[in-house]
C-alpha cells in the first residue's frame, strides 16, 4: 500500500490518511472540539464503543458529511450471524469507511453479507493490543505463542473475506507476508510516538516501526489527544509516517 495524502475538501493537503486519530472523548461536543483543534492535519478519525452513549454516530456523521473526514467505527462486534449481518447492514447506510468485528470467521462472513453493495471495509480484530500471554491464559485461550495465535487468527479472518485486520505492530510484518493478506489492510493500534507512555497497551511500537512492518494505517489516541497542541502532535506523527513510508520497500 502506498502513502495517501488526502487533498479532500477544505484543503486537507497536510493530512495523511495512514494516521487515524482515536477520538476517545466522552461526547460529541468534545469530539468536535478536538477535531477542530487538529484541523487539516488529520483526515481520518476512529470512533469507538465508549463514544456511542455520548453520540458517537452523530459525531461520525458530522465529521464525515460536514467536514469531509474518513471514519473508522471501532465497535468490535461479536454476536450470532443474523445480528452481525443486521448491524453491518445498518451501519453501511451511513457511508462510513471502516468497521471492526471480532475475527471469528463466522462473524466476518456475516458482516460481509450485511455490508454487501457498500464501500464499508470490514476489519477483523485478531488479539487486542492490551493483552499478553498471561491475559490469554486467564481467558482460557489455547496455549501457544501470542504472535503465532494472532497471525493464525488473521489468516483465518482474511480467508473468510475480511477486508483487513486489526493487529499490533509486533505482528504486522508476519501478517503482511501471508498470501491471504495480498491487497488487504493492516491497521495497527498500540502505536506510540517516541517517548510517549504506553498507557494500557502492552504490545506497542512507534509509527515509523508500524509502517515499516507493513501497516497501512496506525491508530494514535492519547499522545495526540492529551498534547498541549494536538495539531502539532498530529503533524509530528504524520512526518514520522511519511519518513518511514519513503524508506519502506
Amino acid at each position: 500500500m502506498n502513502s495517501r495524502s488526502n487533498p479532500g475538501p477544505a484543503g486537507l493537503s497536510q493530512a495523511d490518511d495512514r494516521l487515524i486519530v482515536a477520538l476517545d472523548v466522552p461526547n460529541v461536543i468534545e469530539g468536535l472540539d478536538l477535531a477542530g483543534r487538529i484541523g487539516d492535519a488529520v483526515s481520518f478519525y476512529k470512533i469507538g464503543l465508549g463514544m456511542l452513549a455520548g453520540g458517537g454516530m452523530a459525531l461520525a456523521n458530522e465529521l464525515k458529511a460536514e467536514h469531509g473526514k474518513r471514519i473508522f467505527l471501532d465497535l468490535k462486534l461479536f454476536d450470532i450471524g443474523a445480528t452481525i449481518e443486521a448491524a453491518a447492514r445498518g451501519i453501511a447506510q451511513f457511508e462510513l469507511d471502516f468497521l471492526t468485528v471480532h475475527g471469528d470467521p463466522q462473524v466476518v462472513r456475516a458482516a460481509q453479507e450485511g455490508k454487501r453493495g457498500s464501500d464499508l471495509k470490514i476489519l477483523a480484530v485478531t488479539v487486542l493490543t492490551s493483552l499478553d500471554r498471561e491475559d490469554l491464559d486467564a481467558n482460557m485461550i489455547r496455549p501457544g505463542d501470542l504472535t503465532e495465535i494472532t497471525v493464525e487468527r488473521a489468516a483465518r479472518a482474511l480467508a473468510a473475506g475480511a477486508d483487513g485486520v486489526i493487529a499490533s505492530p509486533a505482528e504486522a510484518a508476519q501478517i503482511r507476508a501471508l498470501p491471504e493478506a495480498a491487497g488487504r489492510l493492516i491497521v495497527t493500534p498500540g502505536v506510540r510516538p517516541v517517548g510517549a507512555a504506553p498507557g494500557d497497551q502492552k504490545r506497542v511500537a512507534t509509527p515509523a516501526q508500524a509502517i515499516a512492518r507493513g501497516a497501512d494505517h496506525v491508530v494514535v489516541g492519547r499522545p495526540i489527544r492529551s498534547a498541549s497542541d494536538p495539531r502539532a502532535a498530529a503533524q509530528a506523527v504524520v512526518a514520522e509516517i511519511r519518513a518511514a513510508g519513503a524508506s519502506r520497500p
